[in-house]
């Protein structure tokens, strides 16, 4: 309770800090100093919370409980034409991502990224749980080789990780891409081996509104905790650590039905993923559709599949959801969601349904 007591009153701060700032910032008619002007034409402040209720009935034991899943905060300084610095916190975890950008050519041919961000390996780990259609927000796929969490020897990540990354765009935008190397052991933690990680993607947008993204890691693991259905690996060892990508999204053209000023297009993403940690094999995919129906509401649908360990029977999951979601301001919503959980026999659980529904605040 402390601990949470300590973190409300941090955003409560940060909030009345950077409510000032703003207004200071809007007051047009009264005569602002030259510095203050330059702040707050430099800093760029956005945010968002997604808070809602889950239901399960996993081995027929039914559980339902609200949850407050992220409470995110950033800066963005904009120090040059070409330099840039942000910092993100999430109030619900831990500081998420601080990095610099500096621009070296003048059409975003290369730009230089160093610090501790999202890295590009898949096509969905680098979007932000504001844009994706479903309110667990990643494929199962994604979410266990891009680091999220659900991998017990890699640990809770995020995404994310510190390093050094070199991007751009080139042919007129047609080509896109993105070289990192990185610490390979996630946010906020000390490399715990000299080898550093590979990351490498490439998108082809051929026509508007396509994009064909393919991706590749290269990596060493340290092992920070075990797996069931990896048991060679222990804590503290080094292990091969590869991933690959790939995938493809394409988008109409925007629904103008819609009563607010970002009109939203029908979209469909798919994209198949493979890894292999040590000896182990695992691979997955998914597809998902959001339709707008009528004005503001959308149809979501999805399927996707993870198996943990090619090599042996059971640890593969299925999971095939539809939802609905309401934009009732912007980039805020109400998503409720259905998902029916076919689960192999070695997972700890049997099939099972599973009901949420949550609200987006995004500013």
């Amino acid at each position: 309770m402390k601990r949470i007591a300590c973190k409300l009153r941090t955003l409560a701060v940060m909030l009345a800090v950077f409510s000032s700032v703003a207004a200071m910032g809007q007051q047009k008619e009264k005569k602002q100093p030259d510095w203050l002007k330059e702040l707050t034409s430099r800093i760029t402040l956005n945010g968002y919370a997604q808070a809602g209720w889950s239901y399960q009935n996993p081995n027929d034991k039914a559980t339902n409980a609200y949850n407050l899943k992220r409470t995110l905060l950033w800066a963005k300084a904009r120090i040059t034409d070409r330099w840039s610095f942000l910092f993100m916190h999430d109030f619900s975890s831990v500081v998420q991502e601080f990095y610099t950008d500096y621009r070296f050519t003048k059409n975003n041919e290369l730009t230089v990224r160093l610090g501790q961000f999202k890295h590009a390996f898949s096509m969905e780990n680098p979007l932000s749980p504001t844009q994706l259609e479903l309110i667990d927000v990643y494929s199962q796929a994604v979410l266990y080789l891009a680091g999220e969490g659900p991998d017990p020897l890699n640990g809770v990540n995020y995404g994310r990780d510190m390093g050094l990354q070199v991007f751009g765009d080139l042919a007129n935008g047609v080509l896109h891409y993105e070289l990192a190397l990185m610490s390979g052991q996630g946010i906020n933690r000390k490399d715990l081996n000299n080898q550093k990680d590979f990351i490498a993607k490439l998108q082809v947008s051929p026509i508007d509104g396509l994009r064909i993204v393919a991706s590749g890691y290269l990596g060493t693991g340290c092992a920070v905790n075990t797996a069931a259905w990896n048991p060679d690996i222990q804590v503290g060892d080094n292990y091969k650590r590869n991933r690959y990508s790939i995938g493809a999204e394409y988008k109409t053209a925007p629904y103008t039905g819609s009563k607010y000023k970002e009109a939203r297009p029908a979209s469909i993403r798919a994209e198949w993923l493979g890894g292999k940690d040590g000896s182990v094999n695992s691979r997955g995919g998914y597809a998902t559709v959001c339709i707008p129906v009528v004005n503001a509401l959308d149809v979501v649908a999805s399927g996707e599949t993870f198996d943990r360990n090619t090599g042996v029977d059971g640890w593969d999951q299925t999971n095939l959801t539809i939802g609905l979601q309401y934009w009732y301001y912007k980039k805020c919503r109400v998503q409720f969601q259905y998902t029916r959980c076919l689960c192999g026999d070695k997972i700890s659980t049997n099939n099972y349904n599973w009901l949420q529904a949550q609200v987006q605040v995004a500013f």
